[in-house]
C-alpha cells in the first residue's frame, strides 16, 4: 500500500483555509442569488407549488440508498486495511467516514484528514497509512467519474448535441463571424499560449524548485502510488463491486427523486445520468454543491425539456435530501464517537 508519511501530508495556514472557505461559500450563495433573481413572481409561485406537491415518499428512499453508499465506501474502504495487518471494526469505520463527509461541508478536502484522525484514534490505525488508502480512494472514485462523463457523451449525445446546436453554436458563430472579434479572439489566444510557454522556458529552474510545483509533483506521484497499490487487495472482486455499487446508488439517489414530480417521472435513465455526471462537478466547487448543484440539475433538466422551475425545485429537493442525510449522520456520529471515548478509554 502506498505509505504516506504524515509530513507528506499537505499543511495548509488556517488563515488561507477560512478565506477560501469563505470564496467557495460565497460563490454559492452568489450562484443561489443569480438563479433566483430571474424568476418572475409567476415562476416563483411555481416553485412553491412544485414543493408543495412534490412526493416526499421519494425523497425518503432516496435517504435511505444514500446511508447505503456511505455504508459501503466503509466496507470497502476497510479492504485497505487487510493487507497492512489492520482490521477497524465497521462501526468506527462508517462514524469516520460519516464526520468526514461532516467536516467537508465546512471545510472542502478536510474530511479525508478527519476520518484518518478518527481511525488513528479508535482504531490506531497509523495516520500516514490511513491516508494513503483515501488517496487510493480518489484515485479510484475520478476513473470511474471520468468513466461516466465518457458515458454520458456517448449516450446522450443527441440531447446534448441538440442543445449546443440550438443555444451555443449560433452564438458562437454570430460571434465569429465578426471579423473585429475574429481577429481579437485570435490574436488574444496566440498571444497568451506564447506568453505562457516562453514564461515555462525562462522560468522553469524557478518553477521546478518551487513549492506549488513539488505539491503538484507529489500529488500527481501520490494519485500514481495509490493506484498501484490496489494490487496489494485481498479481495479485488469485492472491491469492485463496491466501488461499482457506490455510484450505482449515487445514480439511484437522483433518479427517484425523478418521481417526486409529474413532469419529471417520465425521464429517461439517461437524464440522470447526465444529472449525476454534472451535479457533481457542482459538488466539487462549492461546499457540498450549496447553490451550485440545484442550478446545473435545473440547466440539465432543461436539456430534457423540462421547465426551469420544476428543474430548481427538483435540484434543491435533491440537495436537500443528500445535506440533511449528511449534517444528521455526521453529527449523530460525531456524538457517538465522542461515547465510545468514554467506553474503550482510546485517545
Amino acid at each position: 500500500m502506498a505509505d504516506f508519511s504524515i509530513e507528506e501530508t499537505p499543511r495548509t495556514n488556517p488563515a488561507i483555509t477560512i478565506i477560501k472557505f469563505a470564496l467557495f461559500l460565497g460563490l454559492g450563495i452568489v450562484i443561489i442569488w443569480l438563479s433566483l433573481r430571474g424568476l418572475t413572481p409567476d415562476e416563483r409561485v411555481q416553485i412553491i407549488h412544485s414543493f408543495r406537491v412534490a412526493n416526499y415518499n421519494w425523497v425518503i428512499l432516496t435517504i435511505l440508498l444514500g446511508i447505503t453508499s456511505h455504508m459501503l465506501r466503509a466496507l470497502r474502504w476497510m479492504l485497505f486495511f487487510e493487507p497492512l495487518g489492520y482490521h477497524p471494526s465497521l462501526k468506527n469505520t462508517f462514524f469516520a467516514v460519516m464526520v468526514g463527509y461532516f467536516a467537508n461541508m465546512a471545510f472542502p478536502r478536510l474530511g479525508e484528514v478527519t476520518r484518518c484522525g478518527i481511525l488513528a484514534r479508535y482504531e490506531k490505525i497509523p495516520f500516514n497509512k490511513s491516508f494513503g488508502t483515501v488517496i487510493t480512494e480518489r484515485a479510484i472514485d475520478m476513473i470511474i467519474f471520468i468513466f461516466l462523463f465518457f458515458l454520458m457523451i456517448v449516450t446522450q449525445a443527441g440531447t446534448i448535441g441538440n442543445y449546443l446546436s440550438t443555444n451555443i453554436y449560433p452564438k458562437l458563430a454570430e460571434k465569429f463571424n465578426n471579423p473585429i472579434f475574429s481577429r481579437v479572439f485570435i490574436f488574444s489566444s496566440v498571444s497568451i499560449v506564447l506568453i505562457f510557454i516562453a514564461t515555462i522556458y525562462l522560468m522553469r529552474r524557478k518553477i521546478a524548485a518551487s513549492s506549488m510545483f513539488h505539491k503538484i509533483k507529489n500529488l500527481i506521484l501520490g494519485f500514481w502510488d495509490g493506484l498501484k497499490s490496489l494490487s496489494q487487495i485481498n479481495k479485488p472482486g469485492l472491491f469492485i463491486f463496491y466501488s461499482l455499487a457506490i455510484w450505482a446508488l449515487y445514480f439511484f439517489m437522483l433518479y427517484v427523486c425523478f418521481f417526486c414530480f409529474a413532469d419529471t417521472s417520465t425521464l429517461t435513465p439517461g437524464a440522470a445520468l447526465s444529472g449525476l455526471v454534472l451535479g457533481s462537478v457542482g459538488i466539487m466547487i462549492t461546499p457540498g454543491g450549496i447553490g451550485l448543484y440545484p442550478a446545473i440539475i435545473q440547466e440539465t433538466m432543461l436539456l430534457y425539456g423540462i421547465v426551469r422551475t420544476t428543474g430548481l425545485a427538483l435540484g434543491w429537493i435533491s440537495w436537500t435530501a443528500q445535506t440533511t442525510m449528511i449534517l444528521s449522520l455526521g453529527g449523530i456520529s460525531l456524538i457517538l464517537l465522542s461515547f465510545n471515548k468514554q467506553t474503550n478509554g482510546k485517545a
